[in-house]
């Protein structure tokens, strides 16, 4: 970015992006230096990309027309720690409203391509059209900008993403990568292919340690755009870290929210995977389709239970001291380190593992393996997966797919290898399509086409209004559990208010770990922008820039034809109240209408005029 003023809130047009964009049909392309018109462009992300996204029609998410933009946020590779995000937005091919249009979406990954692709010159690439055969997308580092070249790409077809990614690694030293795997060269089949990011570990042990920007379907739309792959090349360009970023670093490790995630010697629970030990007292895991059933199941997948059989490595991502997901490998009989088996992140781990009746660590890390190397969102198939199982226990006489039920590793297995494959547009295509089509709705555990991260949504009602999945784009996961709050104005005031900042990490570039009780509207994010850029932003302007990004979001759902009777729960928990849930009732069907009248009461008013039709 050329940054040529101090204040970007009142001269953002002072502060320009570098943009290439491409034809993929004809191969044309164009790189120039786009003047910010906002303080959302400044910040870069979805709040950049969803300005452009609003000014498109688009009724199908699989159209030349139907954009892929892939770009960073103002800290992605900067000094300041977790300042590695991609993002891929698009209309989506999974998230979709019932009058059968595709929402806004963004998807986003860490890695290090993120920062590669910063320090070759480019900020933004969006790419238009569809190429006639497969291609990956060269960038490089030259004397004048960056370079871009479109190279072919048919000897990549039919790897997994790890497999692109290695085959990719052998012609480019000082590079990162983006690929897809065979789900999204399966575009037409699975909508929910995912992009997976090149990391340090990866490329330095061989070992499948990729990341993953999952969500929404990136990796099938490039699929659909038959853009398989992309390289950044470029050396670091690591700015010296200022007393002032160092200070933020222990900030952030220290508390924040990220001090639970350290690894348990350094008194955190280890990672991610400790939502397990948090939740479970409240037998508030997902079990068997979102079911607890009130036994202690869930604690077979305990890190201390797991521990007892396999080597369990923390690590972290590049540069990053918070240390939030853990590599599991086998335990050789003298206690050393085997073979690696996956990479345990809560999410993957519960909806491929404890939802689905998987209750062994090492069936569990299979799944998980399997469909990151087919490049699948976890979540969105794990769920789907489970919806599947949840109809067979219900119809033992006419059972979906192969019989599938929950435990069934074997069986689990070939379901995520057939939607991997294509084979099974049933899976591929999500749980809301699904369910349409058994007539069986009201356990399909999605909300607006999306399916549920791995927490109740007993527990979680802020789902309803979440944007881009409840755990990324609405942080209100913790209300009830964490900070014990169960009426109705505490709940209207989270939503609307403080846990909707979330999404502010998604478009500066930073991992939502870095503050995520706060959002990105804190003195931490000040003071890293001050010390790299030498801006001066006062946190009220970043958090009303993030405000108006949602709410955009918001009206572009409404724009593609989502009506408020869409904004809710499965309606499982409504009819079928779960007693196993050890929690005050934050879902009741009461609470949650007078709850929508007073989010909608808040949102009605600055909705309007956002866009045309978009009440």
């Amino acid at each position: 970015m050329k940054i040529e003023t101090t204040d970007p809130v009142s001269h953002p047009e002072l502060i320009s992006y570098c943009r290439c964009t491409i034809n993929l049909k004809t191969g044309a392309q164009k790189i120039e230096h786009v003047p910010c018109k906002n303080l959302e462009d400044v910040l870069g992300g979805f709040g950049r990309s969803f300005q452009m996204l609003a000014e498109l029609d688009i009724d199908t998410a699989y159209c030349e027309e139907n954009p892929i933009i892939i770009n960073t946020g103002l800290l992605t590779g900067s000094s300041a720690m977790t300042g590695l995000r991609t993002y891929f937005s698009s209309y989506s091919p999974i998230k979709g409203s019932k009058a059968g249009k595709p929402a806004a979406m963004w998807s986003a990954g860490s890695g290090k391509f993120g920062a590669k692709f910063k320090w070759a010159g480019l900020d933004e690439i969006i790419l238009h059209g569809r190429a006639d055969k497969p291609l990956y997308i060269e960038i490089t580092e030259g004397s004048d900008g960056p370079l871009i070249q479109l190279k072919p790409a048919e000897n990549l077809i039919g790897l997994s993403t790890h497999d692109k990614v290695m085959t990719l690694y052998k012609d480019y030293d000082n590079a990162h990568f983006a690929a897809i795997g065979q789900a999204g060269e399966n575009w037409e089949n699975n909508y929910a292919g995912s992009v997976a990011l090149s990391t340090v570990n990866q490329l330095k042990t061989g070992e499948d340690k990729l990341r993953f920007a999952g969500r929404g379907g990136m990796g099938s739309m490039m699929g659909y755009k038959n853009v398989v792959a992309l390289v950044a090349q470029s050396e670091d360009k690591l700015k010296p870290i200022t007393e002032a970023v160092k200070n933020v670093h222990t900030q952030v490790i220290k508390g924040g929210g990220a001090a639970r995630l350290q690894p348990i010697k350094r008194g955190g629970g280890g990672g991610t995977w400790a939502a397990y030990d948090v939740m479970q007292p409240f037998h508030a895991v997902p079990v068997n389709n979102y079911r607890p059933q009130g036994n202690d199941l869930p604690e077979k997948l305990f890190r201390e239970n797991v521990e007892k059989e396999f080597d369990i490595q923390s690590a972290a991502c590049f540069r990053c001291g918070i240390t939030c997901h853990n590599y599991i490998s086998e335990k050789n009989p003298d206690g050393s380190r085997g073979d690696f088996i996956a990479k345990f992140d809560y999410e993957p781990l519960n909806l491929l593992g404890t939802n689905i009746g998987i209750h062994d660590a090492r069936q569990a890390g299979k799944l998980i393996y399997l469909c990151d190397n087919y490049g699948m969102d976890a979540i969105s198939i794990g769920v789907t997966v489970s919806y599947a199982l949840a109809y067979n226990e219900r119809h033992p006489d006419k059972p979906l797919f192969n019989g599938a039920h929950f435990g069934d590793y074997e069986k689990i297995y070939e379901l995520i290898s057939g939607a991997g494959e294509g084979k099974l547009p049933g899976i591929g295509k999500g749980s809301m399509r699904l369910s349409e089509q058994t007539g069986e709705t009201d356990y399909a555990y999605h909300i607006k086409g999306l399916e549920l991260a791995a927490y109740l949504p007993e527990t979680n009602p802020g789902y309803c209004w979440a944007i881009a999945g409840g755990h990324m784009s609405m942080g209100s996961y913790g209300t009830l559990i964490r900070d014990g709050k169960s009426d109705v104005d505490s709940w209207v005031d989270v939503i609307t208010q403080d846990k909707l900042h979330i999404v502010g990490f998604d478009m500066i570039g930073l991992c939502k770990f870095f503050d995520i009780t706060q959002g990105i509207g804190t003195q931490m994010v000040v003071d890293c922008l001050k010390s790299d850029f030498n801006l001066e932003i006062d946190p009220a302007a970043i958090k009303a820039a993030v405000r108006r990004s949602f709410l955009l979001g918001l009206a572009l759902e409404f724009r593609q034809g989502y009506t408020k009777s869409e904004y809710c729960l499965p309606a499982e928990v409504y009819k079928d109240p779960n007693p196993n849930i050890k929690l005050p009732n934050v879902s009741s069907p009461e609470f949650m209408a007078e709850l929508a009248d007073k989010v909608w009461e808040v949102f009605e008013k600055e909705l309007n005029g956002i866009l045309p039709n978009c009440k």
